[in-house]
């Protein structure tokens, strides 16, 4: 019942924009909202630090290397920056796949994070940093509690955010607690691996010297880039790439700055290097995309800043 009421909801905020085909933010909520009446291909987007619930339909989510597929009902905690691939696998015009992102408070994570920390499991077994889980109805209620709060101002600014924290417990509590205790948790390889796709992020124009970098967040090269690959989905020359190229992708799609100065702006020295780079990734060259609206508007970013 809960889950139905949730639906309706998102359904009826959406419908109250127009929108049957993409993404909203709504700023009472400050959630990501979506809607698909068919499928989509595969596309390529960023996502922050993050809870996605799945609602009505089906997608897949991950990277090259590991795709999950994510059904209604269940839902994804991402713990890191992380370029990603995702399509919409279950979609209808009677039955349109529906989802929320709630973008995660890591501050405010990190000041409850104490209360729990000694259940920390080190040796949990899967470090990547998509996690997927069902539902469960404490986190169910205070997300539609959260949601009707957020329609009338004055609960919107006195309740909204209490039930925003209790949400945040819930999640360090509950199914998707130990991916998100691994990364804060101070001395833990997701922590680090944090700290390092940060450091990439803020020089994202900089050439990577792994070597340097694993020694900055104190690891060795090997692990570094065992622990990176694990949780990350990818090396970490390949996660500056893919960061370059979608940054390189939303300055194409929203200035009209050349190609070239694009290209040197995200670090690349040679044009002709980023528009076959760029070709391999998106399918079209930086000149054939500049004018293609994305297909789901970086429907899952939840801070375009890292934290």
């Amino acid at each position: 019942m809960t889950s139905q009421t949730l639906l309706s909801h998102v359904a009826s905020i959406l419908d109250a924009a127009g929108v049957k085909r993409g993404a909203i933010h709504d700023v009472h909520t400050n959630t990501h909202l979506l809607r698909h009446e068919v499928t989509t291909n595969l596309d390529a987007t960023v996502y922050r630090p993050l809870f996605c619930l799945i609602l009505q339909g089906a997608k897949e989510v991950g990277t090259s290397a590991k795709l999950l597929k994510v059904r209604a009902g269940q839902s994804l905690i991402v713990s890191h920056a992380l370029p990603v691939v995702s399509r919409i696998t279950e979609a209808s015009p009677d039955r349109p796949y529906i989802a929320l992102v709630f973008p995660l408070d890591l501050d405010l994570l990190r000041s409850l994070a104490p209360a729990v920390m000694p259940t920390f499991d080190k040796a949990a077994s899967d470090p990547f940093s998509i996690f997927r889980r069902d539902m469960d109805e404490g986190l169910e209620d205070a997300l539609l509690r959260y949601f009707v709060q957020c329609k009338a101002k004055n609960t919107r600014h006195l309740l909204a955010p209490i039930t925003a924290r209790e949400i945040h417990a819930r999640l360090l509590i509950g199914r998707h607690a130990d991916v998100l205790l691994r990364l804060l948790w101070h001395d833990s390889a997701a922590s680090r691996i944090n700290e390092a796709t940060r450091e990439i992020q803020s020089n994202l124009s900089e050439t990577i010297v792994v070597g340097d970098l694993a020694q900055r967040i104190g690891m060795s090269s090997s692990a570094f880039f065992e622990q990176f690959k694990a949780i990350t989905g990818t090396s970490p020359l390949q996660y500056q790439k893919d960061l370059r190229l979608l940054r390189a992708r939303d300055a194409l799609r929203a200035t009209r700055a050349k190609v070239s100065d694009i290209a040197l702006r995200v670090g690349y020295e040679s044009s002709a290097q980023f528009s076959r780079e760029y070709s391999r990734k998106f399918g079209k060259s930086p000149r054939q995309d500049r004018n293609i609206a994305p297909v789901e508007q970086q429907q899952c970013i939840a801070d375009p800043a890292p934290r």
